[in-house]
């Protein structure tokens, strides 16, 4: 496996765009994702897409295939939701370890199908439970989970994905940045507590309007200072804005980071059936805008793209300047 830092010299690498977006196309039933294991579950786990890495991974495994013969570097694991806090949801809290480790696994043999050189990226979400906000309007001082409980599931989450052996660990869409910080110490504690290597982390935010800031209100400077302590290979923003409105806060994370910046926006702007519109040499234009301005370093898609997408962005940045990393002054002055 080639060194992604002294990849990151030479180029502009590509992330993977929309898993999702992907998966809607295959059009799955109930019976689709239950398959032969679950048919009996309890509850209904349609829109599970997690657990396809357990019941349909062929499926799992050709749309990571997909994204490699686009002309992705970074493949992201199919996880975004593999936690036991997340997967309560379905009652699966049981399968969080299991559904991380097959996974990784999917997206390892899409790449020895595919005869490429790539690196897969565990993807750790958010959860659907937040730190930093109170789910009770009457009461803003409740939480709904505790920073140790997200802790433990972030720790569980790590586990599986390492033992599934991904190359990266990327902490993606980050709307509060507390949910974030337990992420970032559960990666620090698991390897502390297995002495393994540790992995590259990549640290992920979303910008979720025209007011520069995160759904728990911090700007992007903000983000920045609270999450650098974890010393990331590469820091930068996803989903809720399409690139063209990305654009100023790619900008400004840029002149701001002192590691790696990766940028993957949203096909555009959802339309009134919450459906992406957005062409694929559009998005490419636009992140080859950012390129030759020397914003990014690692460019790639959030919701509504596809390896139609990845292909543009890929081809619109080949050959362009990665943006250099800055010099950082040591001492005060």
């Amino acid at each position: 496996m080639a060194d992604i830092r002294k990849e990151l010299e030479k180029r502009i690498l590509i992330i993977d765009g929309a898993m999702g977006t992907m998966i809607q196309r295959y059009k799955l039933a109930e019976a689709d994702y239950r398959g032969e294991r679950f048919k009996d579950w309890p509850c209904d786990v349609k829109g599970n897409n997690d657990l396809l890495n357990i019941t349909q991974p062929q499926i799992i495994t050709e749309i990571h295939k997909q994204y490699l013969n686009a002309g992705a570097d970074i493949i992201e694991t199919n996880t975004f939701s593999s936690t036991v806090i997340a997967m309560a949801d379905y009652e699966m809290q049981s399968l969080a370890y299991e559904l991380n480790v097959a996974a990784a696994k999917c997206a390892k043999e899409a790449i020895r199908r595919s005869g490429k050189t790539a690196w897969v990226a565990g993807a750790i979400g958010p959860l659907n439970k937040t730190l930093s906000l109170s789910p009770d309007v009457n009461n803003p001082g409740f939480r709904a989970v505790t920073f140790d409980e997200v802790v433990a599931a972030y720790y569980e989450q790590v586990k599986g994905l390492v033992d599934g052996g991904v190359d990266l660990l990327l902490i993606e869409t980050i709307f509060d940045t507390l949910n974030a910080k337990a992420a970032i110490y559960a990666i620090k504690k698991y390897f502390r507590d297995t002495k393994k290597e540790t992995l590259p982390v990549m640290i992920s935010g979303t910008i979720t309007d025209a007011s520069g800031r995160t759904l728990s209100g911090q700007t992007l400077e903000a983000f920045y200072t609270s999450v650098m302590h974890a010393k990331p290979l590469s820091i930068g923003l996803n989903c809720a804005l399409g690139a063209k409105e990305m654009r100023p806060h790619i900008e400004e994370l840029s002149q701001l980071s002192a590691c790696y910046v990766s940028a993957y926006p949203n096909a555009g702007l959802p339309n009134a059936m919450g459906e992406y519109d957005e062409h694929p040499e559009d998005t490419g234009h636009y992140l080859e805008e950012w390129a030759k301005e020397g914003f990014v370093n690692i460019v790639g898609g959030c919701c509504g793209t596809t390896p139609d997408h990845i292909k543009h962005i890929a081809e619109h940045v080949k050959g362009l300047v990665p943006r250099p990393l800055p010099i950082i002054e040591k001492e005060l002055v």
